[in-house]
Order: C-alpha cells, then sequence, then structure tokens
C-alpha cells in the first residue's frame, strides 16, 4: 500500500499468543533502520515483561514510554516524529482513537498492536473504532492448544470474571470449534461444600 502522501494507521490484531508484539516490533525496527523518528508507547497497566520496553514472546525488545491515559500519550509525542507505535492499545480509554487520527492527520505513520476480542469473545475496548478508522489491518492467528489450528481467541483458563486479567499463565489460544465459554466461580463460594445432614424429626 502506497501511503507516501501523508499519514496513516496500521493496526494488528488478534488473540494473544499470535505475534502481534513480534510484528509490531519488526515493523517499527524497519522504519529505525531507514532512520525515522520513532517514538513507541505502551499503557502503563502492562507491566509484565518490563515497564521500559515492548516485549515479544521470543524476547525482542525496543524502548518504549510507558503511559496511563491517550491524553498523556499525546502529550509525549516529540516534535518531527514520523512514526508512533503503540502495543496493547486495547487497555487504552476510547479518546486513543482520535489520538490516532489526529497524528495520522498530522503525518505520521501510526503503528498500533492489540487484542480484538476480551476472553468472552466480545470486542475489546477502542479496538472497533481503531479497526474501522485504520487504513491497514493485519489479523494475526496465534495455534490452539488442542488441536493445532489457526487460533483467533484468547481462552481463559484461570482467575475472575473482569475483562482485563493481566498474565498468560490465565489464558490459552483457541481456534473456534475448541473455544470454551469460561465462568468464574463466585468469591463467596467455597471451594468445598459440606452437607450437613439434619437431625431426624420423629418420636423420641
Amino acid at each position: 500500500m502506497d501511503h507516501h502522501r501523508g499519514g496513516w494507521i496500521e493496526i494488528i490484531a488478534g488473540g494473544m499468543f499470535s505475534g502481534k508484539s513480534e510484528e509490531l516490533i519488526r515493523r517499527l525496527r524497519r522504519a529505525v533502520i531507514a532512520r525515522q523518528r520513532v517514538q513507541v508507547f505502551k499503557p502503563l497497566l502492562d507491566d509484565r515483561f518490563a515497564t521500559d520496553e515492548v516485549v515479544s514472546r521470543d524476547e525482542r525488545r525496543l524502548k518504549a514510554i510507558a503511559v496511563a491515559t491517550s491524553a498523556e500519550l499525546l502529550a509525549r509525542i516529540e516534535i518531527g516524529v514520523q512514526v508512533v507505535g503503540i502495543d496493547e492499545v486495547q487497555f487504552f480509554d476510547a479518546g486513543v482513537v482520535e489520538v490516532c487520527m489526529q497524528l495520522a492527520d498530522a503525518g505520521i505513520r501510526v503503528i498500533a498492536a492489540g487484542l480484538d476480542q476480551d476472553y468472552m469473545r466480545r470486542p475489546f475496548g477502542p479496538m472497533p473504532a481503531l479497526l474501522a478508522v485504520a487504513e491497514e489491518v493485519s489479523k494475526m492467528h496465534a495455534v490452539c492448544v488442542r488441536c493445532r489450528g489457526a487460533a483467533h481467541y484468547s481462552q481463559r483458563v484461570s482467575g475472575g470474571n473482569a475483562q482485563v486479567e493481566v498474565g498468560d499463565s490465565s489464558y490459552e489460544a483457541r481456534c473456534r470449534h475448541c473455544f470454551e465459554a469460561y465462568h468464574a466461580a463466585p468469591e463467596d463460594t467455597p471451594a468445598v461444600q459440606l452437607t450437613i445432614p439434619r437431625p431426624a424429626v420423629g418420636n423420641a
């Protein structure tokens, strides 16, 4: 795709373990090699691997600025930047869509990677709107842990029912056929329930 006339938005979307961060880092490194001015951002919430780096599961790393909000991201943009990368964009507030549009309108190439669906297969945060406004969308797939087919879903296998549950050990990559709805047990339900027999009712 020829984008040389101005800025644009690229979205790298998919489930967990699909190589989104790896692909983001690959594209950003190519821009660095081309001597373009690059800035990389990540949400403050995501501190699984490092607080000041984007880290892929194959240990590729790129320096990044951790920010709490889309407004902070916009405020940290440096004059003269040509490419902006955003990892785990689904964790940002809805304002990140307008921020990406502003940057692209200003002639900046924006590359954002994130989960397009949560563990219930619902659209995740600002991702639907970002997919709608992007010039280019890449759908990444993992390998299903059950059948080894192409997996697009993040199967939760432990943890609560909150939409955001940061941590790889709580998830598996699953395909449509192998996906199972996950429901955590209520916190007030004991793991083992004891049935106490009632006293017999009758004449003494």
